[in-house]
């Protein structure tokens, strides 16, 4: 059976780190500094979570920085296992960061606005170890990176997967009562979800459960 892998993110505090890897996630997601969107701590903070994050589930750090050296002294604040690149970067920054980042697995955000973006896949397929398909518009006023409680067009994201030969996490929107649909008709490598798990701002139990059921569920049709 194939195993959809649920990365939770958005985490706040050790607690909420906790009761993710209790009910199964994955991975964990940290949000560092953003222009906008929820879930931003400080880096000290993400430190102390990670640090607490038990072997076998991965800590990933979401970053806005643009270049390598910015990126590589985020990781090194932070001490987490993966870093999640919210922002495009340039060809020269990007070969800068294959050097710096040796041992540090990275997944490229690919904001799916339109056709466009399975242009992206050749552009970031070597450099990278996966994708993570969201719903932001980084070319907004004020640049949404995350974090938006929307769906986008999950026939582009199949498109998408299909495509690449990379792994592929899908976000944007997901919730206990849609990620069945969404695995059915995407079949990513795995789902990330913040604001669907929310009650009043905190990681809320009951949905967390339901939403690993829904996954489990989806699974077993795949």
């Amino acid at each position: 059976m194939t195993r959809t892998r649920v990365k939770i993110c958005c985490i706040a505090s050790v607690d909420e780190a906790q009761l993710a890897v209790k009910h199964g996630a994955d991975a964990v997601g940290l949000v560092g500094a953003m222009p906008s969107g929820p879930g931003p701590i400080p880096d000290r903070k993400i430190a102390d979570i990670a640090k607490q994050v038990p072997p076998g589930v991965s800590t990933f750090l979401l970053t806005s920085e643009t270049t390598a050296t910015a990126i590589a002294e985020h990781l090194l604040r932070t001490g987490v296992s993966t870093v999640q690149l919210v922002q495009h970067l340039s060809l020269a920054e990007t070969l800068s960061l294959d050097r710096v980042l040796l041992s540090t697995r990275r997944v490229q955000v690919i904001h799916m606005e339109g056709p466009e973006s399975l242009d992206l896949i050749d552009k970031y397929e070597p450099y990278v170890h996966a994708f993570l398909l969201d719903s932001g518009r980084p070319s907004a006023e004020t640049p949404e990176l995350g974090g938006t409680g929307r769906t986008h067009d999950w026939e582009l994201s199949r498109a998408f997967v299909q495509k690449s030969n990379k792994p592929v996490f899908l976000a944007g929107g997901l919730t206990p009562e849609n990620v069945g649909d969404a695995i059915a008709r995407v079949k990513p490598y795995g789902v990330d979800v913040c604001s669907g798990l929310r009650t009043n701002g905190h990681l809320d139990a009951k949905k967390v459960e339901a939403f690993m059921a829904a996954v489990r569920t989806a699974d077993r049709h795949r």
